[in-house]
């Protein structure tokens, strides 16, 4: 009996596995919200933020888990020429989180301050299931588009992601 049950279980994780490494996150069409909120850590998650921003889709960014000593300067010089005005004016960074939990946390404290209902999460492909994940169980009342961005993430990324996401579900469904 237990022999059939652990291998039960094991086979169900393999599937889970494969099907979590399949299935990404994808990006999302040109649906307005009133709010981005990129999380730090990965190629293209700014860049694909600020070109919501620029396009219309949302009126202000939040960029969850910014370093202390970046600053709107240093992410124009990334960036590139004209885009320090749109930083100035519609940006803001978020130095308080230090991981994806925490980044739900800041991103729920600033858009109550601004008293937003929609954000368009930007994080990248491998990210976007947890991430997505852990906002909606933070911000329960807010719409959220999920706008993956494509990246090309080797095995043990996605295996470390997906044991994350596993053990991140089981905490909240025990309520720790």
């Amino acid at each position: 009996m237990t022999l059939r049950l652990s291998t039960l279980l094991a086979i169900a994780y393999a599937l889970g596995f494969v099907l979590f490494a399949v299935f990404l996150g994808k990006p999302a069409g040109a649906e307005k919200t009133e709010a981005v909120v990129v999380l730090t850590g990965g190629k293209g998650r700014l860049e694909r933020g600020m070109e919501v921003l620029k396009r219309g889709d949302a009126k202000r960014l939040l960029v969850s888990g910014a370093d202390p000593s970046v600053t709107r300067a240093d992410l124009a010089r990334r960036l590139g020429p004209g885009t320090l005005a749109t930083l100035r004016c519609c940006v803001d960074l978020g130095s308080e989180a230090v991981d994806t939990r925490s980044n739900a946390e800041e991103s729920r404290r600033w858009m109550a301050r601004r008293g937003y209902k929609s954000l368009r999460l930007v994080t990248s492909d491998w990210h976007m299931r947890r991430a997505a994940y852990e906002f909606r169980s933070d911000l329960p009342k807010t719409r959220i588009i999920e706008d993956a961005v494509p990246s090309r993430p080797s095995l043990f990324t996605l295996f470390a992601e997906y044991n994350k996401y596993l053990l991140r579900r089981a905490a909240l469904w025990l309520d720790m």
